[in-house]
């Protein structure tokens, strides 16, 4: 075995591979050492030696720098990781997430799994029984819950991520002094070290993206070995990381759109090459296609797969579910839906539960609309109808066929589609009816009540058509739970809808329920949840029935993988979890860049020891102006050499160039989206896209000095920026050991220094006054 210590000059090895990657038009070279020059082009860029050549060689070598970078980092990130013993921030969420798959527990996350599956099993491992509640934040962790356990997967991952930035600035063709920086520049960031210590998603997200960009630049390599065994080597590692990170939190898209976008550009260079064929074009492109569509969508399957395997009783969050998924778990509605009818006939008790979006049933209660709405529109004074999104014994309705009075069910009379039905109102016998009279919330719609006869000119138009959407899956017949149905108004013809919209005081905060012309949408579609044929004529024992009634279970609903995945996928992109708007530490993406406001995340009870998510304002401040210095470079160079002064060298142009490419695109890419996003958004968002920031400013760096040394020839500047540098990075250090008191929460800060460490009027500490 050839052991080698990794010391050989790093520039003269990056800037050979910053030539041969970087050139620029895409024409392929041949694969041998003496072929890589100023030439070679961008999708031509080859090894040194043949694939086969280092296969079946074995050797190993010993990155020093590498090795010590981890040290480094997990030093940092595993020093004190059990403390502080409390509940700190979103360790509130994700750690019930842990807790609930120890006891097989159903739960909803708007994110994907891979990451609270990923220190679930090592708590499992490590004997942790999920009986501790994540009641609150700042809450005592007692004995029962293995701390170090918990915290430890995103300590490594937040560990790990330090030296992969280091390789992946060398694979970019920066020197490695020039990657060091990179990697020290994050060691040292104190939001990026906060993150990394506590039950958080984040440091997995930035490891899984940044290896998947580092396995995607190191399979550019191999472009002219096409199909060896390391070109298909890093194509699937590199889908499988960037899989991992979408798999951890759906932000991780924007990686792999990067991804993908510098295999396009790569291949869009390659169509002018003469020295590669049409049909080597096509293969490689149907390769790379299938494998970066196969194995992610494997690996996504496989993570959910195992989500739904494990999870299979039921929880607190069911109700966001389907009544078919919630009546497929252990428990809950199972429990009560088992042993109900199948078939929906006339006489039979429903209630109707809005199938797609908000959880709520269709409900009804004594209230009249107002005379007049707020506008000075006037309804039709009729029993409101609404959505109740709580369980209440409003939510029954009777099914009746128009031409029968008598709702006892000797016989069943099954309803089916296209059958003309009412809908009768369980305590107070009102059908449900629509007039011509505009919607109170939504005047666009018609109006939904239950009739009331005041002998007026209003007759009751109370017929409704049901129609059955899936009924290729099951049959015409109505039935529980599977069912899904729109109800038509027959004489509008219009769809019984959801509206989204909240009623008044006077609805009782209740959500409106309109007739829409639009009926192929789905706030339209229903289905029944719970059911029972009418024993009694008697409204009075009917309502007794309703009151008291008990299912008795007798064998569970199944619902296959696949409508468990999709009804899962479903609500996970189009469910809009309910999120708390005027959270005092959310921000704005615009104050992201200078860092305008912090996060608290836990502060002691008993002294100012606290957690609070701020960055290094150095490390921040430095990088932004790096951002606007790198385009505006950009835009004179481009200037510069539209007027054919050509400042750099074409190798240190395409470098320059390609940086920013790489760098610049996933700033974007992980910053702008969020300036459309509607939800709460916290400073820790902009963690993804400020790590690419500074990538940039170490290319920045690095381009500065080249300029310095190589273009205007004054080594008096390059020495003197080089001691500029020196002292930047030692006030990056400085700074990092002031604030990390804040990472850590182990020091019992007075309030003078939670005051001195306020160098923003805008950080709103929590301060107890002595």
């Amino acid at each position: 075995m050839d052991i080698k210590i990794y010391r050989e000059n790093a520039k003269s090895k990056n800037e050979k591979a910053a030539q041969a990657r970087d050139s620029g038009d895409g024409s392929a070279a041949p694969c041998t050492s003496s072929s890589i020059d100023q030439k070679q082009k961008l999708s031509g860029d080859c090894v040194t030696s043949t694939c086969s050549e280092r296969f079946c060689r074995i050797s190993c070598e010993i990155d020093l720098i590498s090795v010590s970078l981890l040290v480094l980092s997990l030093v940092t990130r595993m020093y004190k990781l059990q403390e502080p013993k409390y509940i700190v921030f979103d360790e509130l969420h994700y750690g019930k997430y842990v807790s609930l798959y120890m006891r097989n527990t159903f739960f909803f996350d708007s994110h994907p799994p891979l990451g609270k599956q990923l220190i679930a099993a090592l708590a499992y491992l490590m004997g942790f029984d999920g009986t501790y509640k994540f009641d609150r934040i700042g809450s005592p962790y007692n004995e029962s819950v293995p701390l170090f356990a918990l915290r430890f997967i995103p300590a490594l991952c937040g560990s790990l991520f330090i030296p992969v930035t280091y390789h992946l600035m060398l694979e970019i063709g920066l020197t490695q002094w020039t990657s060091v920086l990179a990697a020290l520049l994050l060691l040292f960031d104190n939001a990026v070290l906060t993150q990394s210590r506590f039950i958080l998603m984040e440091s997995m997200l930035l490891l899984f993206s940044t290896f998947g960009l580092l396995s995607i630049l190191k399979f550019r390599k191999y472009y002219c070995e096409q199909f060896c065994i390391f070109w298909w080597f890093w194509l699937i590692i590199g889908s499988f990381s960037l899989t991992c990170a979408l798999c951890v939190k759906y932000s991780g898209f924007y990686s792999c759109c990067l991804a993908i976008a510098i295999l396009g550009r790569d291949f869009w260079v390659s169509l002018s090459s003469p020295k590669i064929t049409n049909l080597t074009l096509i293969i490689r492109l149907l390769i790379q296609t299938l494998v970066g569509a196969l194995i992610p969508v494997i690996v996504y399957l496989v993570i959910f797969y195992f989500h739904l395997t494990v999870l299979y009783k039921a929880g607190p969050h069911d109700s966001v579910m389907t009544s078919a998924f919630q009546a497929s778990l252990e428990g809950g509605l199972a429990s009560i839906t088992k042993g109900q009818p199948l078939v929906v006939a006339h006489g039979s008790q429903i209630t109707l539960r809005h199938s797609r979006g908000r959880t709520c049933w269709l409900h009804s209660h004594t209230h009249v609309y107002p005379i007049r709405y707020m506008d000075k529109r006037g309804s039709s004074h009729q029993q409101q109808v609404t959505c109740y999104s709580f369980k209440d014994v409003n939510n029954w309705w009777i099914v009746k066929r128009p031409d029968k009075n008598d709702l006892v069910v000797d016989t069943v009379d099954t309803i089916k589609h296209g059958d003309i039905i009412q809908l009768v109102h369980g305590l107070t016998s009102r059908a449900l009816n629509s007039h011509d009279v505009a919607a109170p919330m939504s005047p666009q719609c018609q109006e939904v009540s239950c009739y009331i006869d005041y002998n007026v000119s209003m007759p009751a138009q109370n017929l409704w058509r049901v129609e059955i959407l899936n009924r290729d899956r099951y049959d015409d017949s109505w039935c529980t739970i599977h069912s899904l149905i729109r109800l038509i108004h027959v004489d509008s013809s219009q769809a019984l809808k959801y509206s989204g919209r909240q009623l008044p005081d006077w609805g009782f905060h209740q959500h409106e329920i309109v007739a829409d012309r639009i009926i192929n949408q789905d706030d339209t579609i229903w289905n029944v949840e719970e059911h029972r044929y009418t024993k009694s004529e008697n409204q009075k024992d009917r309502e007794r029935e309703m009151i008291s009634a008990e299912m008795i279970p007798t064998t569970p609903t199944k619902l296959s993988f696949w409508d468990k995945f999709f009804e899962l996928q479903y609500k996970m992109i189009f469910t809009t979890v309910s999120s708390v708007q005027n959270h005092m530490y959310s921000s704005e993406p615009s104050e992201w860049p200078l860092m305008s406001r912090g996060i608290a995340y836990w502060v002691a009870n008993n002294s100012n020891a606290q957690i609070h998510l701020l960055g290094n304002l150095i490390i921040w401040y430095s990088a932004t102006f790096s951002l606007l210095l790198y385009c505006s470079l950009f835009i004179f160079y481009l200037l510069r050499r539209r007027r054919l002064c050509n400042d750099l060298d074409s190798s240190k142009w395409e470098k320059f160039k390609f940086i920013g490419q790489v760098f610049l695109t996933g700033y974007l890419l992980h910053y702008v989206p969020y300036f459309f996003v509607d939800r709460t958004l916290f400073l820790h968002h902009y963690l993804p896209a400020f790590c690419f920031k500074v990538f940039l400013m170490a290319g920045l760096l690095e381009h500065i000095y080249t300029v310095f040394i190589d273009v205007l020839k004054a080594k008096w500047l390059a020495y003197s920026f080089i001691i500029l540098l020196f002292i930047w990075i030692s006030s990056i250090f400085v700074v990092f050991r002031q604030f990390s008191v804040l990472s850590y929460g182990v020091v019992q800060l007075t309030t003078s220094d939670i005051i001195g460490l306020r160098w923003r009027d805008t950080w709103d500490f929590i301060v107890h006054k002595n």
